[in-house]
This record gives structure tokens, C-alpha cells and sequence, in this order.
């Protein structure tokens, strides 16, 4: 099936159809060898080029991966940092013809879990406000929190760059100066978990992402390790966001294989020990957010 170019190399992961459309216009786009132009249509057959590099042209839902990754501090979310920091691409695995998009951003002091795909159309609907997809942070903060605080921050509060607010604030625990909760939102604002609550005169310390929509960050991805979904989840992502589900195929032998040897490399890293005594930040052992309706959740 014919597709517009721009829409074909957004969707092998190469940006966005607004970054497609502004290389065609500068010819840095070949489509089998001759230089192509914006209204261009494509298809599997055709041979594509960027910057006389080859890229793979699938039909939608062909292909399409999705991986976990616990992202630690310290990593920033860009592909190259003029200041030599680590990248959260970095571990990533390899690819060709094709890239891995990040669903979103975690800023340098925030871990937790970031969601890479190849297909591009699939992270810029996860990613848009329209979907209203709530993410969940584990965050400690240091100051007095008060009941009032905790109303005020469900209720809204006004930011440089608009109203935001917290759909759901539990209770964490911890004592003295620092104190623990689970936080949900439906927006990924820059720095916007940490501007809520220094909006109520508390700093936070530590802040992580333990839950993006129905993804939850499993115990197995270490930190600084990522793993790849299972292509039925994959398929719960799409129809989440409307978009056309991957055709579920038995894999043969040799892909069970690979799969599993990537899944070991992935979650390589020695045995279990024993969790400290006393709250653990890095747990997954916490209440979960249970869907009322679409875009409310509350905790169970």
C-alpha cells in the first residue's frame, strides 16, 4: 500500500512528519535515487535514503518495538550531550535503518522508567495532550506537608506556563523533615512534579517514574537496564491511542532465541539480594492506580 514519505519515515523512527517534511523540502531525501519531493507516496518496495543513509520502510504495525528502560540519574534524554554527559540512548540496543524514539523526557535528577518505541507515529500519540495518559512518580520531599498542601495540589495551582495539578496523592510514609508520596498526573511538563510541590515551599530530593498509562516499571529492568515488551502489550499501547494493532504471528525457533538472549543481556546483572529493612525508593512494592473511567484514576 501507497503511503505519503513523510508519514513512512516518521514511522521507522527517523522524527517527526514536521522533521520528514523539512528534510524533503531540503533534498536530503532519496527515493530510489532520485531526490523526492512533499505529496511523494511510498511503499515497502521502494528504496529510501536520508543523508545517504538506507532506512527500512515497513507497513503499519510491521515491526513496531516497544522497551523499558530504568532510566538512573545522572543520564540526560538527548541522543548527543555537548557536555560528554551519559545519554539515556546509550545502552540502548543497536539498530539498523531504524532508530528508538523516547516517549517523552525524564530531566537529569529524575529516574525511573522511559518507554523507547521505533515507531514514530505510536510515541507522538502516546506523547500528545489529547491522549491524556497520567503518569505516576514516586517522590520524596523535605518540608512540613500539610492536609492543606495536599488539597491545594489536587485542586490546582498556577505555573509559569499554566494551571496544574495532581489527579491522585498517596501517602508514602516516611518521618521527620522527609516525607514520601505517590503522586499521578495526566501531562509531562518540563520539571512540573517539582514545581507543584516547590510551589508549596518543600524541595523535592528524589523523584522517580514507576508508571507511564498502563506500564508499569517491573522489577526485573535494573537500573540502567531496559527490556522489550511483549508484542500482545505493544498491541495494548496502540489500541490505547487508536492506532493500527500488529499482527500477532508465532515466532519462529531462532527469533524465541533472540529474544531470549536479548531478555538475559537485558536484566543481566548477578542474584537478588535480600531488600533492605526500612522503606525502599527503588521498590515496586507500592499501591496501584485502578481505572475508574478513562483519564480518572484513583489508588487500591
Amino acid at each position: 500500500m501507497d503511503e505519503k514519505l513523510q508519514k513512512v519515515l516518521a514511522r521507522a523512527g527517523q522524527g517527526s512528519r514536521r522533521e520528514m517534511e523539512t528534510r524533503i523540502r531540503e533534498g536530503r531525501v532519496l527515493v530510489n535515487g532520485e531526490v523526492a519531493t512533499l505529496g511523494d507516496r511510498v511503499s515497502v518496495k521502494d528504496t529510501i535514503t536520508i543523508d545517504g543513509y538506507s532506512i527500512i520502510a515497513t507497513e503499519a504495525g510491521e515491526n513496531r518495538r516497544v522497551i523499558i528502560y530504568n532510566k538512573p540519574e545522572g543520564e540526560v534524554c538527548t541522543r548527543k550531550d555537548p557536555e560528554g554527559r551519559p545519554t539515556v540512548f546509550d545502552k540502548l540496543p543497536k539498530l539498523r535503518g531504524e532508530r528508538w524514539i523516547a516517549v517523552g523526557r525524564l530531566d537529569i535528577n529524575t529516574s525511573g522508567l522511559l518507554l523507547f518505541t521505533t515507531d514514530g507515529e505510536l510515541a507522538n500519540r502516546l506523547m500528545h495532550p489529547s491522549t491524556e495518559i497520567d503518569r505516576e512518580y514516586l517522590v520524596r520531599v523535605m518540608g512540613e506537608v500539610t492536609e492543606e498542601n495536599l488539597a491545594v495540589l489536587k485542586k490546582g495551582v498556577i505555573l509559569d506556563d499554566g494551571v496544574a495539578k495532581f489527579t491522585d496523592i498517596v501517602d508514602g510514609g516516611g518521618e521527620g523533615i522527609n516525607r514520601w508520596f505517590y503522586v499521578c498526573l495526566m501531562e509531562g511538563r518540563n520539571r512540573e512534579v517539582r514545581r507543584l510541590w516547590e510551589s508549596q515551599g518543600v524541595k523535592v530530593n528524589r523523584l522517580k517514574r514507576v508508571r507511564f498509562g498502563p506500564v508499569f516499571l517491573p522489577s526485573k529492568a535494573k537500573v540502567g537496564r531496559w527490556v522489550e515488551m511483549e508484542d500482545k502489550d505493544v498491541n495494548s499501547l496502540c489500541a490505547m491511542v487508536d492506532l493500527k494493532l500488529s499482527e500477532l504471528t508465532p515466532k519462529t525457533q531462532q527469533e524465541k532465541l533472540e529474544l531470549k538472549r536479548h531478555k538475559n543481556k537485558a536484566t543481566a546483572g548477578g542474584a537478588r539480594r535480600a531488600p533492605p529493612k526500612g522503606f525502599d525508593w527503588q521498590s515496586n512494592d507500592k499501591p496501584e492506580f485502578k481505572p475508574k473511567k478513562p483519564g480518572k484514576r484513583s489508588f487500591r
